[in-house]
């Protein structure tokens, strides 16, 4: 029984000194261990906040940039049609440019070959008249007057066609 109950001789100093040192560890020790445990606590607190603010900043930014892409893409789409559609404008007013390039050189050509024509069948005309003329006077054998020229020129028109038939 001795061993279950302790002796009283001992058991006051034990218990004055456990008393002792309680009081230090509570007035001095326990206040600096607190005290340290609360500042973890809250370094642990304001990391915990930082990265959760960091994290809904990630995401913020993630969203605009999406937004942003979105907004670039269709930007980009845009330019890229109007560029094709101003290309097809460019490229149908070059055509009908050279369309009217090409018509009016072509009217032209035919205007200047009417012209040519024409002043081939007058020269023509006037050189068959002339030979008709000298070839009547030698047949003939005599010189014809002017109004005699043109009546034979005339005759010889109306019997052998008009050569604008041609």
């Amino acid at each position: 029984m001795k061993a279950i109950i302790p002796n009283l001789a001992e058991l006051i100093p034990a218990i004055i000194s456990f008393a002792i040192v309680f009081f230090l560890l509570s007035k001095f020790a326990w206040p600096a261990i607190s005290e340290m445990l609360d500042k973890r606590a809250d370094t642990i607190r304001d990391g915990l906040e930082r990265a959760e603010a960091a994290r809904v900043e990630a995401e913020r930014l993630l969203e605009e940039y999406k937004r942003t892409m979105a907004e670039a893409r269709k930007e980009a789409g845009t330019i890229l049609q109007q560029a094709k559609q101003s290309a097809e404008s460019t490229r149908t007013e070059a055509q009908a440019r050279a369309q009217s390039e090409y018509d009016d050189m072509l009217t032209k050509a035919r205007e200047a070959i009417d012209g040519e024509k024409r002043a081939a069948i007058a020269e023509l005309q006037s050189s068959v008249a002339d030979i008709s003329v000298a070839v009547a006077g030698k047949l003939i054998g005599s010189e014809l007057t002017k109004e005699d020229h043109l009546k034979v020129i005339e005759k010889y028109v109306s019997e052998a066609g008009s050569l604008n038939a041609n």
